[in-house]
């Protein structure tokens, strides 16, 4: 969570001729040098430091193949200049950065802003190269995509293609993502450059709120130890990022939808999953139990999927602490 928690901090030069004892600072020294670069006009402030201690942490591991996702929180105030200062330290010891990854935003004009970053920085540092770091791009890329990256103009030297490698329109894929949501009982938020990418912090319980005629009306997400909806019981649901969108529920019928059939830790008993064909009938009744609007194959109504009021104050509690403050010049 930040660069003081990392305990190992020496790193042998590539041709094993010496030792930096304290990578830590190196990398510190160079991120304070680069933020105040006449020729960058100030456009770096302070910058993510969890994301800089997972930088530094990727780099003391693998010093030869430092590739940096970079739109964890803020690609260009954050982590960009985290990625140079981790980079321009590995140089120092004779290492070759291999670049950054960017998988979210507008591609096309983040890769751009990067590179000249990258020349911005071998022109004033003098360091060999480094305006050539590899630029790769993913994020859902199909032939579409690519063909409105290259219009706009770009700098991506590499494009990751999975999903749509793989399936077709007609066959699509369901995309599933785990986010870390907390690390030693302390929560954590994902931002990115697209809203719907951003994680929803700590452990939560989730419920189905059922109305009169039998139909779900809404999921809801709760903080972990919040009491239960109850039925009868007037509850505010809100959109997780839209202060706008919200509204009232008196539930008919609540459902918990989460269980936990395995807490995580070893030997911490682990109960058994249901049989298949247990699971198959279960999702089955669900679909029975959601309004046909909802699951019409031509235009579907979005299923709305809320949080609680407490959980909307801590989520952007948390996302205006951990997004990075530009300066301005």
């Amino acid at each position: 969570m930040s660069p003081g928690e990392i305990l190992e901090r020496s790193l042998c030069s590539s041709d094993g001729s010496s030792t930096c004892e304290d990578f830590v600072t190196l990398v510190h020294s160079w991120l304070s040098k680069i933020q105040w670069l006449k020729s960058l006009g100030g456009i770096f402030g302070e910058t993510n430091q969890s994301e800089l201690a997972a930088f530094i942490s990727y780099a003391l591991a693998f010093p030869n193949n430092f590739l940096a996702l970079v739109d964890t929180y803020d690609v260009i105030r954050s982590g960009v200049p985290n990625f140079c200062a981790v980079a321009l330290a590995l140089s120092d010891l004779g290492y070759r950065a291999v670049g950054i990854r960017l998988d979210s935003g507008d591609l096309a004009y983040l890769s751009s802003e990067a590179r000249k970053i990258f020349h911005t920085i071998e022109k004033e540092i003098g360091v060999p190269g480094f305006g050539k770091m590899i630029i790769t791009a993913s994020n859902d890329l199909n032939e579409e995509t690519l063909d409105a990256i290259r219009k706009q103009g770009h700098e991506v030297d590499c494009f990751g293609i999975g999903t749509y490698l793989v399936t077709c329109y007609a066959q699509a894929a369901l995309g599933c993502v785990f986010k870390l949501v907390e690390i030693n009982n302390q929560p954590r938020i994902k931002l990115s450059e697209d809203v719907s990418k951003v994680s929803i912090p700590c452990k939560k319980r989730c419920y189905r709120l059922y109305g009169k005629e039998g139909y779900s009306l809404v999921d809801i997400m709760t903080g972990e130890n919040e009491p239960c909806p109850k039925v009868g019981e007037r509850i505010l649901c809100r959109h997780p990022f839209s202060e706008s969108k919200r509204a009232y529920v008196v539930p008919k019928r609540v459902e918990e939808l989460l269980k936990c059939y395995w807490p995580g830790k070893s030997g911490e008993v682990r109960e058994e999953l249901p049989a298949l064909k247990d699971i198959r009938d279960h999702c089955i009744k669900q679909l029975e139990q959601m309004r046909p609007d909802h699951i019409r194959r031509l235009n579907p109504t979005p299923y709305k999927v809320s949080v609680s009021a407490k959980l909307y104050d801590f989520i952007h509690f948390l996302w205006l602490n951990e997004a990075p403050v530009g300066e301005l010049q």
